[in-house]
């Protein structure tokens, strides 16, 4: 598994990076050395910035481990770039295998699509069809709506009115980037921004003949603040606050990679051209910038983590533990915020033990979250495992008599309790059998 993982995330880079060069192509169509210099160019700036933060989604470009957004994010820029050199059967694959991955990042791309083929319908020659061709146009296009449409209704978003379990409440304050109403102002700023941007771009390529360009960003425009008009009604009233877990604002992943890959090419185009040190200056201190940034952000762990080697982080040291030396139906208890604690790294228990556990305040929330009736659950064990640093014996009792815990992981400071059986420990955690 560790191996499988590894491989399937260096293949979502290589495949976002191949998508960015062939929305670039279609970006950028001329056979001119100006134009494969932007394409490089584009892909240069994707590679430097796919860790970026998008505003307050709590997203990256691509995240950092392998995720199932990673291939969702590929397979929509794919998608996209196929929409504007008007291969529609490629975009219907590129779609199915979003959808079949992350179906509700792929229903950004999809609504995008479907929005980009409909611009192009009312204004063919920003989308560049031969005027020789009309009938072919029109019905590729009315064949890309079809597809495109018929994705959208066919994903399995169990929308429902329905009031959510009077727990749920509590999960949902939790995840503060499902109400926009709650961002800072600066997270305001990565919505804003890019709407600007594109706004202008509209209007600047116009002139400078980029129809595939001007066609993007004259779609990006409406496409984005439709989302956030959307996410400021979901987030505004109780009634419809399980709606919100819908965040109609992931569509930022989409137009952050749409700006990087545009805004690469535009700088490849008019500012790097052939000056080898004008690209040196560029992407050398911003590779170095972003290498720093994620050296803090997981500042325990090994920037890569090799599958054959020994990891530096004690957390995932006793997880590994756990993995080859416990029975693989043991349930655990940890501290439910262990996810944040300073070292942990977001380590996650179950991936890394492959055993189950209590429920988390961390990353079972967004379970809970985006699953109305586990809030239930969630909820239940989490006020179970309240005051996890004053725990005793009778608690250990309870949570095995209860729900069947045979082993816990507790930190060092958390002193000993009779009736604990501790095969391992590291500077850090202990990996404790309950009797």
């Amino acid at each position: 598994m560790p191996w499988v993982a590894l491989v399937w995330q260096l293949i979502s880079i290589f495949l976002l990076l191949a998508a960015s060069w062939r929305l670039a192509s279609a970006l950028f169509v001329s056979q001119l050395a100006e134009d494969e210099r932007a394409r490089w160019a584009a892909v240069a700036l994707m590679t430097a910035l796919l860790t970026l933060p998008i505003a307050g989604t709590a997203l990256y470009i691509l995240d950092q481990f392998l995720n199932p957004r990673n291939l969702a994010a590929f397979a929509a820029l794919f998608a996209v770039a196929e929409v504007l050199h008007r291969r529609f059967l490629r975009v219907m694959c590129w779609l199915a295998f979003g959808a079949g991955v992350h179906p509700l990042m792929a229903s950004f791309a999809i609504l995008f699509c479907a929005w980009l083929v409909l611009l192009g319908k009312f204004r063919p020659r920003i989308l560049g069809f031969d005027d020789a061709e009309p009938a072919i146009a029109v019905r590729q296009e009315k064949t890309g709506a079809r597809i495109s449409t018929g994705f959208a209704i066919a994903l399995p978003f169990g929308i429902t009115f329905a009031p959510p379990p009077v727990e749920y409440h509590e999960v949902a304050l939790l995840q503060r980037s499902h109400f926009v109403l709650r961002w800072e102002w600066y997270e305001w700023l990565g919505v804003i921004a890019p709407v600007l941007l594109f706004w202008w771009l509209g209007s600047w390529t116009r002139v400078r003949g980029l129809k595939n360009l001007e066609l993007v960003s004259r779609a990006m425009v409406p496409f984005v603040l439709i989302a956030s008009a959307a996410a400021i009604v979901l987030g505004s009233s109780l009634r419809l606050e399980a709606l919100a877990r819908l965040q109609p604002l992931r569509c930022m992943a989409l137009c952050y990679m749409v700006l990087v890959v545009a805004g690469g090419g535009l700088l490849g185009r008019y500012v790097l051209r052939a000056r080898v040190w004008r690209w040196l200056a560029l992407f050398v201190p911003l590779g170095v910038g972003m290498y720093v940034v994620q050296q803090q952000v997981f500042p325990a762990s090994q920037h890569l983590e090799w599958p054959c080697a020994q990891p530096s982080n004690p957390w995932a040291q006793a997880f590994d533990w756990i993995r080859r030396n416990t029975p693989v139906d043991s349930l655990f208890v940890l501290n439910p915020a262990h996810m944040d604690l300073p070292g942990e790294d977001e380590n996650g228990f179950r991936a890394r033990s492959e055993r189950s556990m209590l429920a988390d305040l961390v990353k079972d929330k967004g379970s809970a979250s985006m699953f109305p009736p586990l809030s239930v659950k969630w909820a239940e064990q989490i006020a179970d495992e309240k005051n996890w640093n004053g725990f005793g014996q009778a608690d250990f009792e309870r949570l095995q008599t209860k729900y069947g815990v045979s082993w816990v992981v507790v930190e060092q400071h958390i002193p000993p309790q009779s009736g604990m059986q501790c095969p391992y420990r590291n500077s850090t955690v202990r990996v404790c059998r309950l009797d």
